[in-house]
């Protein structure tokens, strides 16, 4: 195998995750003129000459509609983006139920990141702790007001001074490499396709059970509330495309860096092993396996859920946001 130095490697992975959150937007545009084609395919139908329904698609009007809404698209998503893309760390905190740790109240934590933080010649972040008896870490954070490694009660319990100085490592590097940016990034955009398929579903879930009450409607009416229930329909459909794909986007983000962040960790702490053994304990004993979004929990160092064998394997790995812990060990331990 070729030998890729770590620079070159971040370079190689910021680049890519450039690309990856372009195709976001991409996604959420893309989806928008492919419900508006759908309403007006289903929409333009006629009678031939066999009295066989043949339906078309006018792209001129298709494309006038999709000019027309692409302000209103772009605006209500930017301003959705800008709300949530900063108001993340009440977000994590609320999520994960984390709070500050003050310095008096665990010292040595303090010290082990002051130590590595000098290594690397970084800001230190601030430093917060979950009440959680489990073992569990992760990093978060926009900026340099933002950034913050979290760390469970369980995790400082459990580990030595190497190994919790692995895992800190680990998580520093997540900030060095603006990886926390980047998924917070991914997180919003998957967390408005999920809000805006939700919110589809539930209009149309309305429409089947108030809109079917009542028995004397005309055909008019119940004609229009089939058309009502068609689009909507419609629209469900793009958004649970839109999400799939955007899913397998942010998987592909996060497990890339999950490999580039072991590696820093294990450069910073000056010890590859120690990090290997604080991954087989955090492993057996996962904390915050108690927080519910999904989105937030690709952040930790390892995700609560272990990985089925066979194809559930298989399609556990393909919407994995971590790769294989026993094979970031192994990888560890060759150094």
């Amino acid at each position: 195998m070729q030998y890729v130095g770590m620079m070159t490697q971040i370079r190689r992975n910021n680049m890519r995750s450039v690309l990856l959150l372009l195709a976001f937007p991409l996604i959420i545009l893309a989806t928008v003129w492919v419900f508006l084609a759908l309403v007006n395919y289903l929409g333009n139908g006629y009678y031939d000459v066999y009295g066989n329904v043949v339906h078309q698609l006018d792209e001129a009007t298709v494309n006038a509609y999709f000019l027309s809404v692409l302000p209103w698209v772009v605006g209500i998503v930017g301003v959705w983006f800008a709300v949530a893309y900063f108001s993340n760390a009440a977000m994590v905190r609320h999520a994960t139920g984390a709070r500050p740790l003050e310095r008096r109240e665990n010292p040595r934590v303090y010290n082990i990141v002051e130590n590595l933080c000098m290594t690397c010649n970084m800001d230190m972040p601030k430093i917060n702790i979950v009440d959680d008896p489990q073992l569990n870490a992760f990093a978060s954070g926009i900026d340099r007001n933002s950034y913050t490694v979290t760390v469970t009660t369980g995790l400082l319990n459990v580990l030595n001074d190497d190994e919790l100085a692995g895992v800190i490592g680990h998580e520093l590097t997540h900030i060095r490499n603006r990886d926390t940016r980047v998924l917070i990034t991914s997180i919003v955009f998957v967390g408005i396709i999920s809000t805006v398929m939700s919110l589809v579903v539930q209009m149309m879930y309305n429409s089947f059970i108030y809109g079917g009450m009542g028995h004397r409607r005309s055909d008019d009416e119940r004609n229009s509330r089939m058309g009502i229930i068609a689009v909507l329909l419609v629209g469900v459909v793009c958004c649970a495309v839109a999400y799939f794909f955007t899913l397998i986007t942010r998987f592909a983000i996060s497990r890339k860096r999950e490999y580039m962040a072991d590696a820093g960790g294990a450069e910073l702490c000056g010890n590859p092993l120690a990090l290997a053994s604080a991954l087989r304990k955090i492993s057996a004993h996962p904390g915050l396996q108690n927080v519910q979004r999904q989105d937030v929990a690709q952040l930790f160092i390892i995700h609560p859920m272990a990985m089925a064998s066979g194809m559930m394997g298989f399609l556990d790995s393909l919407f994995s946001t971590h790769p294989d812990t026993a094979k970031r060990i192994a990888i560890l331990e060759q150094f």
